[in-house]
């Protein structure tokens, strides 16, 4: 091999993104000495924050069961773990760039997503639907002909709720807005006559409202959500560590206490398809 041809082969090899990304998430992990969960501070009861507090909620939990089974791979048992904020529009992006290590909040797990970050196994399957003012005559997507409805930015349910309205004809006006909170005051303050966003959200925010009583949920669910937790892409010892901590959490029967925990006052007892889901995941060592 001349020596022109050396060189060229030397370029490639730099030029190689596996290479140049300089090891995975565990390696970064461990020369850090900490791990980044990105959080969402709205997202009530999956991920949200209250008084300045540390990030609570049901994939929060899930996480730190993901940070311990770092901690005892990596034989970190000090590990620290920093929280970082992120939005609708930034989070799977700062999953990409390597700005947080897990993006814990309620993202849906879709192919065109998957394009730039990885998702662990399903941690929750829910669905699209509308909540109303209780004074309002809306039970379905059919009765929003002539009447606004606010969702939340470049979502799934933005453009599940957007192909809905096409298929059914449904002459509505949709309104996007930045995050929940601003799509319940908006409802609350009458500028919209419903909210769009994943049931299991919409509950969390009606048990929010100042008056509950004022809110309704329409029980119809106009697309499927099977959420995970966001990860970087070609990772495959930092997914693996990931999906073991799901496993056995699933596997031991422990997830019945988290659920209860963030959803059993609501009296929301988990549906068939969940059970099933948290079965099919419990994978076997």
């Amino acid at each position: 091999m001349n020596k022109m041809t050396w060189m060229a082969v030397a370029i490639a090899l730099i030029a190689t993104p596996a290479l140049a990304a300089g090891g995975g998430t565990l390696d970064k992990i461990k020369n850090s000495g900490e791990i980044v969960i990105g959080h969402r501070q709205d997202a009530r009861p999956f991920s949200f924050v209250e008084g300045g507090k540390t990030p609570q909620g049901f994939t929060i939990d899930l996480c730190q069961r993901i940070v311990d089974e770092v901690k005892s791979e990596l034989s970190m048992p000090s590990l620290s773990v920093k929280y970082v904020p992120v939005t609708s529009e930034n989070r799977f992006d700062k999953v990409a760039d390597g700005s947080v290590d897990l993006e814990c909040g309620n993202s849906t797990i879709t192919l065109t997503r998957m394009a730039q970050v990885d998702f662990s196994n399903m941690i929750f399957i829910t669905g699209a639907s509308l909540l109303v003012r209780s004074d309002e005559q809306i039970v379905g997507l059919s009765d929003l002909t002539g009447k606004s409805v606010a969702v939340v930015d470049e979502t799934t349910t933005q453009q599940e709720l957007q192909e809905k309205l096409k298929a059914g004809s449904i002459n509505a006006k949709v309104v996007t807005v930045k995050d929940h909170a601003d799509g319940l005051k908006a409802l609350l303050d009458k500028k919209v006559d419903a909210y769009a966003g994943d049931q299991i959200v919409l509950i969390g925010l009606a048990k929010s409202a100042p008056d509950q009583s004022k809110l309704a949920l329409v029980r119809e669910l106009f697309s499927y959500e099977p959420y995970g937790i966001a990860l970087r892409r070609n990772d495959a010892d930092f997914r693996l560590a990931a999906n073991r901590a799901l496993a056995r959490l699933y596997r031991s029967g422990n997830i019945t206490g988290i659920y209860d925990k963030w959803f059993g006052d609501w009296g929301a007892r988990p549906t068939p398809l969940l059970v099933a889901m948290f079965a099919l995941n419990g994978i076997p060592e």
